[in-house]
């Protein structure tokens, strides 16, 4: 029975991560559907009225402001009759009457920003945005991670002490000083940029452990026939060796994905991520501030919502993940 028949079998057996992958799947599934254009694809259209707020915590705003000035009446607020108050009232249903099939929804299903765009759908909107970083700034520093720490375990010598000062120099700043460093030496935003933000700064971690499985494996007995049946170095490396630590990178390429997505929302939320016509769950957190002082908490709450589902489902993934492939970590 082979490694990854077993890891399959121990992974069914742990119902957390099947519950988690189950989840990962729906996201995924959901970000694809935006990307088509199924759902969501008219997230930018102002739908309802500015602020208008969720459905299940208020009624119709409009309906309350058409109630309340039938309730009053052609009276002031001092319970005086207004003599024209009658005239003004026909005046406004005429003006009113023509424009009501127009008129824009007084609430939505979870409310709607300052432009009037429904949340939830940007919400939907952002997580296709936000997995899209995640999982291509992930393969990215994945990539370049697995390829130095291959190079630098097995060759060792003078290009081991490269691959060690570049990574020495890459942690020796804070990783959020060094992306926002990145980020403004790029200048544009947008997802591409993001994404190469985020692949070329969070590829040291990765380094560290494939170098760390290269150095323990170059010297093994599998490694030493290959040698002697005169398998060349890079078959050695990349069809021998890689295939053995490969565990190791998918755990990494799962807690990346994690990560990425969180650094996203702080760039987004910083001003350096997505651009103005892009949506994303930093994009939305970003307009949070303004809104908060204004009692409209929705927005806020469906963005982080979303990432709280996504980022914990993805955690837990990724631990049923490396418990499978490796057992005696647990």
């Amino acid at each position: 029975m082979s490694l990854w028949h077993l890891a399959w079998r121990r992974f069914l057996g742990d119902p957390v991560g099947v519950v988690s992958a189950i989840l990962v799947l729906a996201f995924i599934a959901l970000a694809a559907a935006s990307a088509l254009g199924w759902v969501a694809g008219d997230w930018g259209e102002e739908v309802g009225v500015s602020y208008a707020p969720p459905r299940f915590i208020e009624k119709n705003r409009l309906e309350e402001q058409a109630g309340e000035a039938a309730t009053a009446g052609p009276h002031d607020d001092y319970g005086i009759k207004d003599p024209i108050g009658a005239e003004l009232a026909e005046i406004r249903s005429r003006l009113t009457s023509g424009v009501t099939a127009d008129a824009k929804a007084g609430t939505l299903a979870f409310g709607a920003d300052k432009w009037g765009r429904d949340v939830l759908k940007k919400a939907i909107k952002g997580t296709e945005t936000s997995l899209l970083v995640g999982g291509a700034a992930a393969a990215l520093a994945t990539l370049l991670g697995t390829l130095f720490g291959a190079f630098a375990g097995y060759y060792g010598r003078w290009i081991d002490d490269f691959f060690n000062w570049l990574y020495s120099v890459f942690t020796s700043i804070p990783y959020l000083l060094l992306v926002l460093a990145v980020a403004a030496v790029l200048g544009q935003k947008g997802i591409l940029t993001v994404i190469l933000i985020l692949g070329l700064t969070g590829w040291t971690g990765i380094f560290r452990l494939v170098r760390a499985e290269y150095l323990k494996h170059r010297v093994r007995e599998y490694v030493l026939a290959a040698d002697a049946v005169g398998a060349s170095d890079t078959r050695r490396m990349f069809a021998h060796i890689l295939p053995n630590v490969s565990h190791v990178v998918l755990v990494q390429l799962s807690l990346h994905v994690v990560l990425f997505i969180k650094s996203e929302v702080i760039l987004s939320f910083l001003g350096f991520g997505v651009g103005v016509d892009t949506v994303s769950w930093g994009s939305m957190l970003a307009e949070a501030p303004s809104e908060l002082i204004l009692g409209m908490w929705w927005q806020i709450a469906a963005a982080t919502i979303a990432m709280a589902l996504a980022v914990t489902a993805f955690s837990l993934f990724t631990d049923a993940v490396r418990d499978a492939l490796d057992p005696r970590l647990q």
